[in-house]
Protein backbone atom coordinates (compact mmCIF):
# COMPACT_ATOMS: atom_id res chain seq x y z
CA UNK A 1 0.00 0.00 0.00
CA UNK A 2 1.91 3.44 -1.29
CA UNK A 3 1.49 6.41 0.19
CA UNK A 4 -1.57 8.99 -1.63
CA UNK A 5 0.11 10.91 -4.91
CA UNK A 6 -3.18 13.10 -5.17
CA UNK A 7 -5.44 14.77 -3.42
CA UNK A 8 -8.50 13.14 -3.70
CA UNK A 9 -6.63 9.85 -2.50
CA UNK A 10 -5.38 11.47 0.48
CA UNK A 11 -8.75 13.11 1.42
CA UNK A 12 -10.67 9.99 1.21
CA UNK A 13 -7.50 7.89 3.03
CA UNK A 14 -7.86 10.83 5.60
CA UNK A 15 -11.23 10.00 6.67
CA UNK A 16 -11.93 5.92 6.03
CA UNK A 17 -8.37 5.04 7.20
CA UNK A 18 -6.92 7.93 9.20
CA UNK A 19 -9.25 9.71 11.53
CA UNK A 20 -10.91 6.29 12.35
CA UNK A 21 -7.38 5.33 14.30
CA UNK A 22 -6.89 8.72 15.22
CA UNK A 23 -9.81 9.32 17.37
CA UNK A 24 -9.93 5.55 18.55
CA UNK A 25 -6.17 6.76 20.02
CA UNK A 26 -7.17 10.19 21.57
CA UNK A 27 -10.35 8.47 23.04
CA UNK A 28 -8.11 6.21 24.74
CA UNK A 29 -5.37 8.89 26.28
CA UNK A 30 -8.76 11.06 27.17
CA UNK A 31 -9.89 7.96 29.31
CA UNK A 32 -6.72 7.77 30.94
CA UNK A 33 -6.05 11.15 31.58
CA UNK A 34 -9.34 11.15 33.33
CA UNK A 35 -7.82 9.03 35.96
CA UNK A 36 -5.09 11.32 36.99
CA UNK A 37 -4.74 11.90 40.92
CA UNK A 38 -3.37 15.17 40.46
CA UNK A 39 -6.41 17.87 39.93
CA UNK A 40 -3.84 19.99 38.07
CA UNK A 41 -1.84 17.46 35.96
CA UNK A 42 -5.60 16.07 35.33
CA UNK A 43 -6.89 19.16 34.15
CA UNK A 44 -3.63 20.23 31.53
CA UNK A 45 -4.01 16.45 30.42
CA UNK A 46 -8.09 16.52 29.33
CA UNK A 47 -7.42 20.59 28.26
CA UNK A 48 -4.40 19.35 25.69
CA UNK A 49 -6.51 16.67 24.51
CA UNK A 50 -9.77 18.64 24.16
CA UNK A 51 -7.89 21.68 22.45
CA UNK A 52 -5.26 20.49 20.59
CA UNK A 53 -6.99 16.97 18.80
CA UNK A 54 -6.13 18.83 15.44
CA UNK A 55 -2.43 18.74 16.52
CA UNK A 56 -2.80 14.47 16.32
CA UNK A 57 -4.96 14.46 13.05
CA UNK A 58 -3.19 16.35 11.16
CA UNK A 59 0.06 14.86 12.08
CA UNK A 60 -1.36 11.18 11.62
CA UNK A 61 -1.29 11.85 7.96
CA UNK A 62 2.00 11.48 8.32
CA UNK A 63 1.62 7.66 9.33
CA UNK A 64 0.27 6.98 5.80
CA UNK A 65 4.26 6.85 4.76
CA UNK A 66 3.93 3.57 6.46
CA UNK A 67 1.76 1.49 3.93
CA UNK A 68 -0.29 -1.28 5.44
CA UNK A 69 1.47 -0.75 8.82
CA UNK A 70 -0.24 2.63 9.27
CA UNK A 71 -1.95 2.09 12.27
CA UNK A 72 0.88 1.42 14.18
CA UNK A 73 2.41 4.33 13.15
CA UNK A 74 -0.68 6.61 13.91
CA UNK A 75 -0.39 4.93 17.32
CA UNK A 76 3.27 6.11 17.79
CA UNK A 77 2.34 9.56 15.97
CA UNK A 78 -0.69 10.37 18.49
CA UNK A 79 1.12 9.11 21.76
CA UNK A 80 4.40 11.38 20.90
CA UNK A 81 2.25 14.33 19.81
CA UNK A 82 -0.03 14.10 23.25
CA UNK A 83 3.28 13.95 24.96
CA UNK A 84 4.19 17.18 23.19
CA UNK A 85 0.96 18.90 23.94
CA UNK A 86 0.39 18.15 27.64
CA UNK A 87 4.28 19.02 27.97
CA UNK A 88 3.35 22.37 26.45
CA UNK A 89 0.50 22.74 28.10
CA UNK A 90 2.34 22.43 31.55
CA UNK A 91 5.40 24.59 30.56
CA UNK A 92 2.74 27.48 29.05
CA UNK A 93 -0.08 27.89 31.96
CA UNK A 94 2.20 26.29 34.53
CA UNK A 95 3.21 26.82 38.42
CA UNK A 96 6.61 26.30 37.62
CA UNK A 97 8.87 28.75 35.47
CA UNK A 98 12.28 27.01 36.32
CA UNK A 99 14.10 25.74 32.98
CA UNK A 100 15.12 22.85 34.64
CA UNK A 101 12.18 21.71 35.36
CA UNK A 102 10.95 22.27 31.56
CA UNK A 103 14.18 20.34 30.74
CA UNK A 104 13.34 17.09 33.28
CA UNK A 105 9.51 17.02 31.72
CA UNK A 106 10.90 17.20 28.50
CA UNK A 107 13.22 14.38 28.96
CA UNK A 108 9.94 12.16 28.28
CA UNK A 109 10.04 12.84 24.49
CA UNK A 110 13.45 11.41 24.51
CA UNK A 111 12.80 8.41 26.18
CA UNK A 112 9.88 7.98 24.27
CA UNK A 113 12.84 7.30 21.26
CA UNK A 114 14.73 5.50 22.57
CA UNK A 115 13.18 2.09 23.56
CA UNK A 116 16.16 1.15 25.85
CA UNK A 117 16.35 3.85 28.11
CA UNK A 118 15.24 3.35 31.77
CA UNK A 119 12.28 6.55 32.47
CA UNK A 120 13.32 9.37 35.05
CA UNK A 121 10.99 11.35 37.76
CA UNK A 122 9.65 13.66 35.16
CA UNK A 123 7.94 15.68 37.47
CA UNK A 124 10.92 16.15 39.91
CA UNK A 125 11.31 19.40 39.48
CA UNK A 126 7.74 20.77 40.59
CA UNK A 127 5.06 20.54 43.11
CA UNK A 128 2.42 18.24 41.25
CA UNK A 129 3.75 14.82 41.26
CA UNK A 130 0.93 12.01 40.97
CA UNK A 131 0.08 11.69 37.15
CA UNK A 132 -0.99 7.86 38.07
CA UNK A 133 1.50 6.70 35.44
CA UNK A 134 -0.30 8.93 32.30
CA UNK A 135 3.18 10.33 30.89
CA UNK A 136 5.29 7.02 31.38
CA UNK A 137 2.20 5.13 29.56
CA UNK A 138 2.44 7.60 26.87
CA UNK A 139 6.12 7.36 26.42
CA UNK A 140 6.32 3.21 26.72
CA UNK A 141 3.33 3.50 24.02
CA UNK A 142 5.91 5.04 21.12
CA UNK A 143 8.73 2.57 22.77
CA UNK A 144 6.64 -0.34 21.98
CA UNK A 145 6.41 0.83 18.58
CA UNK A 146 9.47 1.63 17.81
CA UNK A 147 10.48 -1.69 19.44
CA UNK A 148 8.90 -3.69 16.90
CA UNK A 149 10.97 -1.91 13.64
CA UNK A 150 13.62 -4.53 12.93
CA UNK A 151 15.67 -1.41 11.52
CA UNK A 152 14.70 1.58 14.09
CA UNK A 153 18.72 2.29 15.22
CA UNK A 154 19.12 3.59 11.58
CA UNK A 155 16.74 6.27 11.76
CA UNK A 156 17.32 7.22 15.67
CA UNK A 157 20.10 9.51 15.19
CA UNK A 158 18.04 11.60 12.87
CA UNK A 159 15.00 11.21 15.14
CA UNK A 160 17.21 12.29 18.52
CA UNK A 161 18.83 14.92 16.57
CA UNK A 162 14.76 16.93 15.69
CA UNK A 163 13.56 15.56 18.98
CA UNK A 164 16.82 17.62 20.95
CA UNK A 165 16.23 20.53 19.13
CA UNK A 166 12.21 20.48 20.53
CA UNK A 167 12.88 20.31 23.79
CA UNK A 168 15.56 23.02 23.73
CA UNK A 169 12.86 25.36 22.16
CA UNK A 170 10.68 24.65 24.79
CA UNK A 171 13.10 25.33 27.73
CA UNK A 172 13.76 28.20 26.24
CA UNK A 173 10.62 29.74 25.21
CA UNK A 174 8.84 29.28 28.68
CA UNK A 175 11.00 30.47 31.42
CA UNK A 176 10.65 34.24 32.62
CA UNK A 177 9.57 36.76 29.85
CA UNK A 178 12.46 38.57 30.68
CA UNK A 179 15.22 35.68 30.33
CA UNK A 180 13.30 34.16 26.76
CA UNK A 181 14.95 36.38 24.24
CA UNK A 182 18.58 36.28 25.88
CA UNK A 183 18.17 32.96 25.47
CA UNK A 184 16.68 31.72 22.59
CA UNK A 185 19.07 34.28 20.65
CA UNK A 186 22.11 32.49 22.23
CA UNK A 187 20.35 28.81 21.02
CA UNK A 188 20.67 30.29 17.95
CA UNK A 189 23.88 31.92 17.47
CA UNK A 190 25.25 28.09 18.46
CA UNK A 191 23.38 26.45 15.60
CA UNK A 192 23.55 29.56 13.04
CA UNK A 193 26.47 28.35 10.98
CA UNK A 194 24.93 25.35 10.35
CA UNK A 195 21.59 26.71 9.12
CA UNK A 196 20.84 28.82 5.86
CA UNK A 197 19.89 32.26 6.51
CA UNK A 198 17.03 33.10 8.64
CA UNK A 199 16.10 34.83 12.23
CA UNK A 200 16.58 33.46 15.20
CA UNK A 201 12.72 33.59 15.70
CA UNK A 202 12.45 31.65 12.34
CA UNK A 203 15.29 29.00 13.56
CA UNK A 204 13.02 28.75 16.44
CA UNK A 205 9.60 28.26 14.62
CA UNK A 206 11.42 25.65 12.96
CA UNK A 207 12.99 23.35 15.49
CA UNK A 208 8.79 23.70 17.54
CA UNK A 209 7.45 21.09 14.93
CA UNK A 210 7.50 17.20 15.17
CA UNK A 211 6.35 16.84 11.30
CA UNK A 212 9.61 15.12 10.69
CA UNK A 213 9.68 12.54 13.55
CA UNK A 214 6.52 11.30 12.25
CA UNK A 215 7.32 10.94 8.57
CA UNK A 216 11.00 9.46 9.67
CA UNK A 217 9.36 6.82 12.28
CA UNK A 218 6.66 6.25 9.31
CA UNK A 219 9.33 5.54 6.95
CA UNK A 220 10.91 3.05 9.03
CA UNK A 221 7.99 0.93 8.69
CA UNK A 222 9.55 0.30 5.04
CA UNK A 223 12.95 -0.73 6.15
CA UNK A 224 15.05 -0.23 2.53
CA UNK A 225 17.85 2.13 2.87
CA UNK A 226 16.41 3.04 6.16
CA UNK A 227 19.40 5.50 7.93
CA UNK A 228 19.57 7.11 4.38
CA UNK A 229 16.08 7.88 3.94
CA UNK A 230 15.85 8.99 7.54
CA UNK A 231 18.81 11.80 7.23
CA UNK A 232 16.94 12.66 3.60
CA UNK A 233 13.75 13.79 5.57
CA UNK A 234 15.32 14.94 8.65
CA UNK A 235 17.09 17.72 6.15
CA UNK A 236 13.79 18.27 3.87
CA UNK A 237 11.83 18.73 6.91
CA UNK A 238 14.74 20.75 8.51
CA UNK A 239 14.28 23.95 8.35
CA UNK A 240 11.35 24.50 5.84
CA UNK A 241 8.55 22.61 6.04
CA UNK A 242 8.79 21.99 9.78
CA UNK A 243 9.29 26.07 9.76
CA UNK A 244 6.22 26.86 7.53
CA UNK A 245 4.53 24.53 10.06
CA UNK A 246 5.12 26.21 13.09
CA UNK A 247 4.80 29.64 11.61
CA UNK A 248 1.42 29.16 10.15
CA UNK A 249 0.36 28.11 13.84
CA UNK A 250 1.98 31.54 15.27
CA UNK A 251 0.20 33.29 12.22
CA UNK A 252 -3.30 32.26 13.23
CA UNK A 253 -2.18 32.92 16.73
CA UNK A 254 -1.63 36.00 17.15
CA UNK A 255 -5.05 37.86 18.20
CA UNK A 256 -5.04 35.20 21.51
CA UNK A 257 -0.92 35.40 22.23
CA UNK A 258 -1.37 39.20 21.95
CA UNK A 259 -4.48 38.81 24.77
CA UNK A 260 -2.58 36.61 27.06
CA UNK A 261 0.67 38.18 26.28
CA UNK A 262 2.41 34.91 25.48
CA UNK A 263 5.70 34.44 23.14
CA UNK A 264 4.70 34.82 19.57
CA UNK A 265 7.52 34.24 16.37
CA UNK A 266 5.08 36.58 14.29
CA UNK A 267 5.52 39.71 16.58
CA UNK A 268 9.04 39.95 15.54
CA UNK A 269 8.38 40.43 11.77
CA UNK A 270 8.68 44.42 11.30
CA UNK A 271 5.20 44.33 9.41
CA UNK A 272 2.48 41.86 8.11
CA UNK A 273 3.73 42.48 4.31
CA UNK A 274 7.89 41.07 5.44
CA UNK A 275 6.05 38.40 7.29
CA UNK A 276 3.86 37.89 4.66
CA UNK A 277 7.06 37.50 2.47
CA UNK A 278 8.93 34.90 4.87
CA UNK A 279 6.06 32.71 5.04
CA UNK A 280 5.87 32.77 0.96
CA UNK A 281 9.68 31.83 1.18
CA UNK A 282 9.47 29.09 3.63
CA UNK A 283 6.96 27.85 1.26
CA UNK A 284 8.73 27.81 -1.69
CA UNK A 285 11.51 26.75 0.20
CA UNK A 286 9.68 23.44 1.85
CA UNK A 287 8.11 22.16 -1.95
CA UNK A 288 11.69 22.22 -3.18
CA UNK A 289 13.39 20.66 0.16
CA UNK A 290 10.94 17.39 -0.46
CA UNK A 291 11.09 17.60 -4.13
CA UNK A 292 13.72 14.65 -4.22
CA UNK A 293 12.41 12.41 -1.38
CA UNK A 294 11.35 9.29 -2.41
CA UNK A 295 7.49 10.07 -2.13
CA UNK A 296 7.87 13.05 -3.25
CA UNK A 297 3.87 14.04 -4.27
CA UNK A 298 2.88 13.03 -0.88
CA UNK A 299 5.36 15.25 1.23
CA UNK A 300 4.08 18.47 -1.25
CA UNK A 301 0.52 17.29 -0.18
CA UNK A 302 1.20 17.44 3.24
CA UNK A 303 3.06 20.82 2.67
CA UNK A 304 -0.77 21.77 1.07
CA UNK A 305 -2.35 20.27 3.89
CA UNK A 306 -0.58 23.06 6.30
CA UNK A 307 -1.97 25.69 4.40
CA UNK A 308 -5.18 24.25 4.53
CA UNK A 309 -5.28 23.29 8.18
CA UNK A 310 -4.56 26.37 9.63
CA UNK A 311 -5.72 28.55 7.23
CA UNK A 312 -9.17 27.29 7.73
CA UNK A 313 -9.36 28.02 11.35
CA UNK A 314 -12.00 30.14 12.78
CA UNK A 315 -9.61 32.49 14.04
CA UNK A 316 -8.24 33.70 10.45
CA UNK A 317 -11.36 35.05 9.81
CA UNK A 318 -11.30 37.51 13.05
CA UNK A 319 -7.99 38.89 11.73
CA UNK A 320 -7.82 41.27 8.83
CA UNK A 321 -4.29 40.75 8.45
CA UNK A 322 -4.24 36.89 8.68
CA UNK A 323 -6.89 36.56 6.35
CA UNK A 324 -4.83 38.51 3.88
CA UNK A 325 -1.63 36.69 4.17
CA UNK A 326 -3.97 33.62 4.08
CA UNK A 327 -5.70 34.52 0.63
CA UNK A 328 -1.92 34.81 -0.24
CA UNK A 329 -0.90 31.39 0.53
CA UNK A 330 -3.47 29.74 -0.88
CA UNK A 331 -2.90 31.45 -4.15
CA UNK A 332 0.72 29.87 -4.08
CA UNK A 333 -0.68 26.70 -3.12
CA UNK A 334 -2.76 26.78 -6.07
CA UNK A 335 -5.95 24.21 -6.48
CA UNK A 336 -4.65 21.43 -4.48
CA UNK A 337 -4.52 23.79 -1.66
CA UNK A 338 -8.00 25.29 -2.19
CA UNK A 339 -9.82 21.77 -2.95
CA UNK A 340 -7.91 20.78 0.52
CA UNK A 341 -9.31 24.18 2.41
CA UNK A 342 -12.38 23.70 1.34
CA UNK A 343 -12.15 20.21 3.09
CA UNK A 344 -10.84 21.01 6.02
CA UNK A 345 -13.20 24.40 5.97
CA UNK A 346 -16.40 21.97 6.35
CA UNK A 347 -14.42 19.30 8.40
CA UNK A 348 -14.24 22.14 11.33
CA UNK A 349 -17.62 23.01 10.69
CA UNK A 350 -19.45 19.38 10.77
CA UNK A 351 -17.71 17.83 13.40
Amino acid sequence: MRAPTNILSLTTRMILQVQPVTRACLRQWTKRAHHIPDPELRRQALASLATKTFHCEGGSLCGLLAGRHYREAIQFIVAYQTISDYLDNLCDRSTSQDPEDFRALHEAMLHALTPNDRLTAYYRFRREQDDGGYLSALVQTCRDVLGRLPDYHSGAPALRQLAGLYADLQVHKHVRQGEREPRLQKWFAAHKNSLPEMAWYEFAACAGSTLGIFCIVSQLFNPANAAQLAEQIRKAYFPWVQGLHILLDYLIDQEEDRRGMDLNFCFYYENHEQLAGRLSHFYHRAQTSVASLPDAKFHHLIISGLLSIYLSDDKVSTQRDVRDIARTLLRLGGRKAFFFYWHCWLYRRLT
